[in-house]
């Protein structure tokens, strides 16, 4: 399984490929030939890497790989010591990953092949853009699932909302979708700075962006039932991140509006990827949560009035796109009450 990291740069080459070449010298079937292709591949390591890991004991389904060294040797200040800030660029399959890697790849995949012919009358250039953004979306969804630790899932995180931007706003002559893809971005941003401050009292608290070090770390303090502690504020923190990620109150209102982008990007935004990444963020940071059970609730009201208050706008639109849009905050709501 030490092909892993190939799963995320084979969409990468495809978005190189296509935004190097693809305007001035590729037709609309090769560049959507060459996007296709790379998804088809990822989508393919994907399952062969799954199968390796069901193969394995339960109790070791889990590998890390290492790509390279990202931060060598910084002295940083924790809550205890000057340590050293040591960060590699590494990827990590456990059946969390490998299934929300399957999510994206497979659904990916289908949704490149029916964009070939639904922008089969678009310019050719547009549409070697159109391929370039959704594989560099995929590309950084794909970063975000299998990173190791919580600067390379800042990367894919970011990129994706990055993305979604230029998906969102495709059509950037149209006034509403270049609003949209500003909204998209902006709300998204108001989101990410709980995460980062997550992530900066993650490294204060334990010294190590490493998820398996930091859930190690984590599991063997107290739980926060009784006070509002470091662990509780960490979860807080990541939540607020999640909740503009995946469209929970207050920050839901970019997602009705992201219906602007072509068909394509609603199905690769609503249905595949990004509005699941603040799910799968919370999921893979469960230790964590699990020693917060005050976040835990907050969760789980803040899904339960997303889930009531997105049902009941949807009840009365009559664009089955915006239906279909409050639908999916609605169901995301569900989902951040299941956690």
């Amino acid at each position: 399984m030490r092909y892993i990291w190939l799963i995320p740069l084979l969409p990468g080459f495809g978005a190189a490929i296509n935004g190097l070449l693809g305007v001035r010298a590729f037709s609309r079937q090769t560049a959507g030939v060459v996007a296709c292709t790379t998804m088809t591949a990822a989508l393919g390591l994907s399952l062969f890497a799954f199968w390796e890991l069901l193969g394995l004991p339960a109790d070791a389904r889990a590998f890390d790989v290492t790509v390279a060294q990202w931060i060598p040797s910084i002295p940083l200040q924790t809550n205890t010591s000057v340590g050293l800030l040591q960060v590699t660029w590494g990827f990590r399959l456990d059946p969390l990953a490998g299934m929300m890697a399957l999510v994206v790849t497979g659904i990916g995949t289908l949704i490149h092949v029916y964009s070939t012919a639904y922008m089969a009358d678009e310019p050719r250039g547009g549409v070697a853009r159109f391929f370039c953004y959704l594989n560099l979306f995929c590309f950084f969804m794909l970063m975000l699932v299998l990173g190791n630790n919580f600067l390379v899932m800042f990367v894919g995180w970011e990129g994706v909302g990055l993305c979604s931007y230029l998906l969102i706003g495709y059509w950037y002559e149209k006034k509403s979708a270049a609003d949209a893809g500003r909204k998209a971005f902006i709300t998204n941003r108001i989101g990410d700075w709980g995460f980062v401050l997550g992530v900066f009292l993650i490294y204060y608290t334990f010294g190590t962006f490493d998820f398996r070090a930091v859930q190690n770390a984590a599991a063997a303090m107290p739980v926060e039932t009784a006070h509002f502690g470091v662990l509780s504020f960490i979860c807080l923190f990541l939540f607020v991140g999640a909740a503009g990620k995946s469209a929970q109150i207050p920050l839901y209102v970019w997602l009705p509006d992201a219906m602007e982008g072509p068909t394509p990007v609603s199905a690769l935004i609503h249905a595949a990827t990004m509005v699941t990444a603040g799910v799968y963020m919370v999921g893979r940071n469960a230790v964590l949560f699990s020693h917060a059970p005050m976040v835990m609730q907050i969760v789980a009201i803040v899904g339960v009035l997303t889930a009531l208050m997105a049902a009941s706008i949807g009840l009365v639109q009559y664009d089955i796109k915006r239906v279909l849009a409050y639908s999916t905050v609605s169901q995301l709501g569900y989902m951040f009450t299941a956690m």
